[in-house]
């Protein structure tokens, strides 16, 4: 829904980023920030988060009906089926430890893909 935490700093910093893709996987609520990106993001509108308006710069894409929280093994599923692999894959939720052996398991099987760890925002970010 992208209304508290991490994400919306990471929102703040890369939503006007044209580098930047947005790639929602679960359902937005009416009303709520990520609705509000999914809906006026692909015409290039604005959204405001804490008060400030932000336009929306970064690509906008959605999957549905895919869960979010999928296991290990669902996401290296997801992983092989993108046709165009991307180069970077950054993960922002987790512990530490579950972090570095999804880290570990994607970059055994998709060598050719750079993986970070995040565990808070980190300003300026690509």
């Amino acid at each position: 829904m992208c209304s508290g935490g991490r994400i919306v700093d990471y929102l703040e910093a890369l939503i006007v980023d044209p580098r930047t893709e947005i790639l929602f996987v679960g359902y937005q609520a009416i009303s709520t920030i990520g609705r509000k990106i999914q809906k006026y993001g692909p015409q290039n509108g604005y959204v405001q988060i804490d008060n400030k308006k932000y336009t929306i710069a970064a690509g906008v894409e959605t999957i549905s009906g895919y869960y979010a929280f999928a296991g290990q093994d669902n996401l290296l599923r997801f992983i092989k089926g993108i046709r165009k692999k991307p180069s970077l894959i950054r993960l922002v939720h987790g512990e530490p430890h579950v972090q570095e052996a999804l880290k570990e398991k994607i970059g055994t099987t998709f060598p050719e893909i750079a993986v970070e760890r995040r565990r808070k925002f980190e300003g300026n970010l690509p």
